[in-house]
């Protein structure tokens, strides 16, 4: 039987940021600024003006000697991107016949999705949003996202003024008005960086951290045309799909990009007219505050219990354990699966050097049919509830001919995109991360990943507990570590407070260059 052919992206159709982190490719400073349409006209006009320079897919030259294809282009100093509401498309004067075809969610909107989120409950309702997105006020139509390069200093290079200056004179010159109300610096709009820290010489270098001290986004999926040539061959082990005998290969298209293949082998409908909806995506836009304070504060007290009940002999180790056994990695990167002690985690970063393209290979090439009792992972870790690989395998007894791998997980994947917000210290704590859920399904992969799997636990025979990281809190929460062996019992880490509380979001669709032109023209024929 002959091998499939290769999947070849349209990439010069795509926006930019999908198929790749912008964080992870030299662009560490974002920001993100919020239009709403006063007349289709002017909207329209606004889209228009600025299409020209909206950043595509197609690839520049990378520092890691990835192909750039046959059409490559100059990295930009600062890139641009455009999303938009389901209202945002409906102020536009989209046709009804296209707007009715789009998913019911997306319709919604985010707010209206609130109970399924866990936006209802504790600190994350829309009381305690940002002014920008509390319901009632001018509704966000346009999300346009700038991502720039920083300077030596760690100071975002000038064409990030510069893009923002010719987005506010576009947006004045053709009546859209500038929505203001984010919480930070600056009320125009969301500033985002990444972390710094002084590097060896002296400079700060950007991290790839969070706030809570964890290296993020590590197990992204890969999928079909992602990547060129045999990179993408080395990258989907991991972060791909697993067949149950240890095979992997890269998810297909369909499960991120409109208008493909997915994994169920069907394209799933979409508005008409079809180049409407090919190659667009959506996304879901969540403001998360981390609740550094009280993280530091539980962390510490629970520790010292676990140091107690499994006799570690001092509490930074005991803390470095217990934040590993809730993440289901160490802060680094390497999980528990590989490394699931203190003394393993040393010899697994003394045997393979951190950073290097042995150690990133090795940090995701893991599966949790081992571990089923979470005798060494958590069963209810963070890593095993955003991406459960071959644990959910409903076949997993009978043996590798008839295992099933990733198959009921493979349609729940998202694409992480996003940076920190924010400094720890802030006087008025404002630090957390935004986050871009990309996915084709909105109702599918975020929502339910969300609910069932970050706020509910049945999937993990864990009854109504949460995710010890992301998840909702209500009192009581606690989190269930297994003892690592029979001279030690589970220790139950309780009284869980709020980690990360959501301050504002909404679903958008980012469109096609194709669809771009269609919208800023008018031309939209459903028929």
């Amino acid at each position: 039987m002959s091998a499939p052919l290769p999947v070849e992206l349209e990439l010069g159709d795509l926006q930019g940021g999908i198929l790749s982190a912008y964080g992870k490719l030299g662009f560490p400073k974002a920001r993100y600024i919020l239009f709403h349409v006063e007349t289709p006209k002017g909207g329209r006009a606004f889209v228009e003006a600025l299409r020209p320079k909206i950043t595509t897919a197609r690839r520049w030259p990378s520092s890691k000697g990835i192909s750039t294809g046959s059409s490559p282009v100059s990295r930009p100093d600062c890139t641009l991107n455009i999303a938009f509401t389901f209202w945002g498309l409906f102020a536009l004067d989209v046709p009804t016949r296209t707007l009715r075809g789009l998913p019911d969610e997306f319709i919604d909107g985010m707010g209206v999705r609130a109970p399924i989120l866990g936006d209802d409950v504790q600190d994350n309702g829309a009381d305690h949003w940002d002014d920008v997105w509390k319901p009632g006020l001018p509704k966000p139509h346009i999300l346009i996202m700038l991502n720039a390069r920083a300077d030596a200093d760690g100071n975002p290079l000038p064409a990030l003024a510069d893009m923002t200056d010719f987005v506010l004179k576009a947006a004045a010159a053709n009546g859209v008005t500038l929505l203001q109300g984010h919480k930070g610096d600056d009320p125009r709009w969301q500033d985002l960086s990444a972390i710094y820290a002084l590097g060896a010489d002296g400079k700060p270098q950007p991290q790839p951290t969070e706030h809570f001290g964890f290296v993020d986004a590590i197990g992204d999926p890969v999928f079909e045309g992602q990547y060129p040539g045999g990179e993408e061959k080395l990258r989907c082990v991991g972060q791909g799909a697993v067949d149950g005998k240890g095979n992997w290969r890269p998810l297909a298209p369909g499960e991120f990009i409109l208008g493909w293949t997915d994994e169920a082998q069907e394209v799933a409908g979409g508005a008409m007219p079809l180049d409407f909806s090919r190659n667009g995506s959506f996304f879901a836009y969540r403001k998360l505050h981390q609740h550094l304070d009280a993280w530091d504060d539980w962390v510490a007290a629970r520790a010292k219990d676990l140091a107690a009940t499994w006799e570690i002999a001092d509490l930074p180790t005991a803390i470095a354990l217990l934040k590993a056994k809730m993440a289901g990695r160490w802060p680094d990167g390497v999980p528990l699966l590989l490394a699931p002690t203190p003394a393993a985690h040393a010899a697994f970063n003394q045997r393979l050097a951190p950073g290097s393209k042995e150690w990133l290979a090795a940090i995701t090439h893991f599966g949790f049919l081992d571990d089923l009792d979470g005798a060494k992972c958590p069963v209810t870790s963070h890593i095993r509830r955003a991406n459960t690989r071959d644990m959910l395998d409903p076949l997993w007894d009978q043996g590798a001919d008839r295992r099933m791998g990733s198959a009921l997980n493979n349609r729940r994947r998202i694409l992480r995109r996003g940076l920190p917000y924010g400094e720890a210290g802030r006087a008025d704590s404002e630090h957390g991360i935004v986050l871009l859920a990309h996915c084709a399904s909105l109702f599918r992969q975020f929502e339910f990943v969300q609910q069932q799997w970050m706020n509910y636990g049945l999937d993990f025979n864990a009854g109504n507990d949460s995710c010890p990281i992301v998840g909702t809190h209500p009192p009581g929460a606690r989190f269930v570590i297994a003892a690592p062996d029979d001279s030690k019992p589970p220790f139950i880490a309780s009284g869980i407070p709020q980690f990360v509380s959501t301050r504002g979001g909404e679903y958008f669709f980012a469109p096609s260059m194709t669809a771009l032109r269609m919208i800023g023209t008018g031309v939209v024929d459903p028929t």
